[in-house]
């Protein structure tokens, strides 16, 4: 039997969906508690249920509610294996398309955008690549966007950047100014931006390439397989899936349609 904090939990997602229509009912429970009592916390609740008051009838909650919901951690070239995996195996297979379309699903705060944007242009692949970049949250894309990042945060970038075995300096691509790191835009040159969910919206292109790293862990199984299933619908022949470091395709419902291409890094291509 559930008890009441559950069932308020289950109240409150079930209301989101229905009055603003993001679905995270299929989120892990155990990560949605957290999130949901920081939340409670920060806006001064002592129940769920008055949460979902304040939620449903005060219009600048739920934006700023948002902000809890979803997962905002990311670096640039975060795993540097991952990407220099990226970098020396599966850009030269990369380079017999003739153009390329790539997905970063779950994009946040634009982290992992910008890494693969650099990484294709010191590949010379940049020209012939359209990325697309999507979250639900809208905040975090419109910060994606703008490229800005504290300047604290840069040495890890820099030091990321040469362990996947970037070319000169991560500084060629950005400017320092007032304590924050403003990339260069020319870097979204060909970077679309959009609002997608991989709880209820489905496939809009073909693409060579998806990466969608630390956001299925946030999943239940059944929005995992979900989720697996649109990459799998998405990816041509022989394309590629990443994943983050705790995610893997063994136990999805969709195990037989991708063989590991370097498993420990969680690459994966489309049979």
């Amino acid at each position: 039997m559930l008890d009441v904090p559950e069932i308020e939990l289950q109240l409150l997602l079930e209301a989101i969906y229905l009055r603003f229509r993001y679905d995270f009912r299929s989120y892990s429970m155990a990560s949605l508690k957290r999130r949901v009592a920081r939340a409670m916390d920060e806006f001064g609740c002592r129940t769920i249920s008055g949460l979902q008051e304040r939620v449903l009838h005060d219009p600048q909650v739920f934006p700023q509610m948002l902000q809890f919901l979803t997962v905002q951690v990311s670096d640039m070239f975060r795993d540097p294996t991952y990407f220099k995996t990226l970098r020396e195996r599966i850009v030269p297979l990369l380079r017999t398309y003739p153009s390329l379309k790539i997905w970063v699903a779950g994009c946040s705060s634009g982290e992992e955008v910008y890494s693969l944007s650099i990484l294709l242009r010191e590949e010379g692949l940049s020209e012939r690549t359209l990325i697309y970049a999507t979250d639900i949250n809208g905040e975090a894309l419109r910060r994606a966007e703008a490229g800005v990042f504290p300047l604290d945060r840069v040495p890890a970038f820099t030091e990321n950047h040469r362990l996947s075995g970037g070319h000169g300096s991560l500084s060629n691509y950005y400017t320092a100014a007032y304590g924050s790191a403003v990339f260069d835009r020319s870097l979204l040159k060909r970077v679309v931006f959009s609002d997608h969910s991989l709880a209820t919206d489905h496939v809009f292109a073909e693409v060579q390439l998806i990466s969608c790293r630390n956001v299925m862990i946030y999943f239940d199984r059944n929005l995992q397989d979900r989720a697996v299933g649109l990459f799998k619908e998405a990816l041509c022949r022989r394309g590629f899936l990443g994943l983050g470091s705790k995610e893997s395709l063994h136990s999805s419902a969709h195990q037989a349609d991708f063989v590991d291409f370097a498993s420990g890094e969680r690459w994966y291509q489309r049979c």
